[in-house]
């Protein structure tokens, strides 16, 4: 990975996914901490990784949503954006970053992270 690259936590309760996506944002350049689910995620969260974008699925089974996790992430790195990815029709009064659709192109994917990144 390039020096200095943006490091993505994904999370994504669905193997498949969180395997393609994070491939994706790999040959993109950025480096990937993947998590099944928010306890992986709050490790990574409380470890000295940095972690410059959380892309987090919002409806995950047994635990928290994407939404309690983000403002989680955010009380523990503090500035940190967000991505927040759903194949269901959820509120988003609680998004603290865009919501994006699933299914989402890899490409789509690497450009929304690109931009949120960047605003």
């Amino acid at each position: 990975m390039p020096a200095g690259a943006p490091t993505i936590l994904l999370v994504d309760d669905e193997e498949g996914f969180r395997y393609s996506a994070g491939r994706a944002l790999e040959k993109a350049g950025f480096v990937v901490a993947p998590a099944k689910d928010y306890i992986d995620a709050l490790q990574v969260l409380q470890s000295e990784q940095p972690v410059d974008l959380l892309v987090t699925d919002i409806v995950m089974p047994a635990g928290i949503h994407g939404f309690a996790l983000a403002r989680m992430a955010r009380m523990r790195r503090l500035g940190v954006k967000v991505l927040y990815l759903s194949a269901y029709d959820v509120p988003t009064s609680e998004a603290i970053g865009k919501v994006l659709r699933k299914p989402i192109t890899d490409e789509d994917l690497v450009n929304e992270v690109r931009c949120a990144l960047a605003g």
